[in-house]
């Protein structure tokens, strides 16, 4: 009978597993940064009550929120081929399909997938501002870009860090799933070499201790800005 738990496996494995990290970083990077530009264009069209669209947002972000996220990748994973279809069809193109990155389809869904939990983060930490802070603005002149920039965005930001670092580590758990669409990050490379050494226990742990490490800098990081944008009491006093 052969080792039961190997130690030199997990350590074997975890560089083979490091060499997709900056794919998993990658992954979570991008599907953050637009899933923030679309979640602050979702919140204010909410804030505002922008007719149609926002019942159009509503819909959607209650279909997101309501839904698996996996059940989100398969969905792009199949409608985007299918609308290249419908457009070849409809237009006379002649778009290959099956030159489409799979990338896309993760990022498409990531990002959406964000946008619709950060938007109601987003639009929480906006009407956090309190009104006499826009007032005071609006009455030394200041556009509303301006205090959008200057006023509302900087208190609002601080506001929202602490669940924008909850959603960041979530959003980078949640790229384990990427192998569905094909792409080849962490977990899917862990499923290869779990295949091939047949030590399914010692690569998922390899796995498990990757994400965990990432996950404690991603907290560190995250205190560190809180600490840098906190208010000193004697300030306040």
């Amino acid at each position: 009978m052969g080792e039961i738990f190997s130690l030199a496996a997990i350590w074997d494995t975890i560089p083979k597993l490091l060499q997709y990290l900056p794919v998993t970083l990658e992954i979570t990077v991008l599907s953050l940064f637009f899933g923030l530009i679309l979640g602050f264009l979702f919140a204010l069209i909410k804030i505002n009550k922008t007719p149609v669209i926002r019942q159009m947002v509503a819909v959607l972000v209650s279909f997101v929120r309501g839904t698996p996220l996996i059940v989100q990748l398969y969905l792009t994973y199949t409608g985007i081929p299918l609308l290249l279809k419908y457009y070849n069809y409809s237009y006379g193109t002649d778009y290959n399909i099956n030159s489409v990155p799979a990338m896309l389809f993760v990022l498409v869904t990531f990002s959406i997938n964000q946008a619709a939990y950060n938007s109601e983060n987003i639009r929480a930490a906006l009407q956090s501002v309190g009104k006499g802070e826009i007032e005071a603005g609006h009455s030394i002149g200041m556009s509303y870009f301006q205090i959008m920039r200057r006023i509302i965005l900087p208190k609002a930001f601080v506001y929202a860090l602490p669940i924008l670092g909850n959603t960041l580590i979530g959003l980078l758990k949640g790229t384990s799933l990427a192998f569905v669409c094909a792409v080849v990050e962490m977990t899917a490379q862990s499923k290869i070499i779990a295949g091939v050494s047949y030590r399914y226990f010692e690569a998922y742990l390899a796995l498990a201790l990757i994400y965990w490490v990432v996950t404690i800098i991603i907290e560190q990081i995250v205190n560190f800005i809180e600490r840098k944008m906190m208010i000193p009491d004697n300030i306040l006093k």
